[in-house]
């Protein structure tokens, strides 16, 4: 938890950072931040918790590329409050868990355009929970915003008990 609550502060402190003072130019700055080629999965709660395993196979143009997800719990940020108004307090947050997993299957060359994601969950005992197909269209991604370079196509998909949605 201390990991997380670091990391939150070091990602906060370096995106204050990268804005440069060309901000206050009236230009836009654009960082070196990359973005990862793939499809991402949210498993939402309670679903989530019998869920162990997770694999994704995507296909397009007759090729289909299989990838295993690592599944992460998901928490949300609790504001702690702060210690005063003025630029030099400090603020503090929290990470807290939400029972959701979340995941990303690394897919290099995905297009822009629909392709076909079959998402396969298995418990701990290896006994399929789902199989389900979805046709989802990756959509380039900005991680610097939208004034910025594009990233690469990704798409992501939600699943519930026995459902499989596309986040748009």
């Amino acid at each position: 938890m201390a990991t997380f609550a670091k990391l939150v502060a070091f990602s906060s402190l370096a995106a204050a950072t990268a804005c440069g003072t060309g901000l206050a130019a009236g230009d836009k700055t654009c960082t070196a931040m990359g973005s990862r080629e793939g499809v991402g999965v949210d498993i939402k709660a309670p679903y989530a918790a019998k869920v162990a395993a997770a694999s994704m196979k995507i296909c397009w143009n007759g090729t289909c590329r299989t990838s295993k997800v690592e599944l992460m719990p998901s928490s949300t940020t609790v504001p702690q409050g702060c210690t005063g108004d003025s630029p030099d307090d400090s603020c503090g947050a929290a990470a807290s868990p939400t029972g959701d997993k979340h995941g990303f299957a690394d897919v290099q060359g995905l297009p822009k355009s629909a392709v076909q994601v079959t998402v396969d969950l298995r418990d701990a005992s290896g006994k399929r929970l789902l199989n389900k197909e979805r046709n989802v269209t990756p959509r380039a991604s900005y991680p610097n915003g939208p004034d910025c370079e594009e990233g690469r196509p990704q798409a992501s998909l939600i699943v519930t008990e026995g459902h499989v949605t596309e986040r748009l």
